[in-house]
């Protein structure tokens, strides 16, 4: 799959769930369905990983668009003003809390338990995702 998380962003603080996101990216050349699909989150070198929830009705990614996929709900006050819809569209996960926010939070979307897409958080990086090391 050339399905891939290209942004990783935490929230601005732990009520602020619409400031939080990951964007997913299809750099493929077919679309990608992400009905079924769900979102764990583990740390670097750990094997434990926790299910965040299965995406439904999910969306489609058409070859070259990206979609970013909020923490929050549009519809709760608290958990402020969703981001703009420019060339990204929203679609919202209603999660009850934050789920990144510390460098090595590792992200890995997921299509029945197989790994479709993962990434590293790393607040130094541009989009905040860890640039992974060289294969040798």
């Amino acid at each position: 799959m050339a399905v891939r998380i290209v942004e990783i962003k935490p929230a601005e603080n732990a009520e602020a769930l619409n400031s939080e996101w990951v964007i997913l990216e299809n750099a493929g050349k077919t679309p990608f369905n992400t009905r079924g699909c769900g979102m764990t989150v583990g740390k670097r070198g750990s094997a434990k990983k926790s299910l965040l929830g299965i995406i439904d009705p999910g969306f489609v990614l058409q070859p070259g668009e990206k979609m970013r996929m909020c923490t929050g709900n549009p519809a709760t006050e608290k958990h402020g003003t969703p981001p703009p819809e420019d060339s990204v569209k929203n679609y919202f996960l209603f999660l009850p809390k934050a789920y990144v926010g510390v460098p090595g939070t590792v992200l890995t979307l997921v299509l029945r338990g197989l790994p479709v897409s993962k990434a590293e958080f790393d607040p130094a990086q541009p989009g905040g995702v860890a640039v992974p090391p060289a294969k040798k």
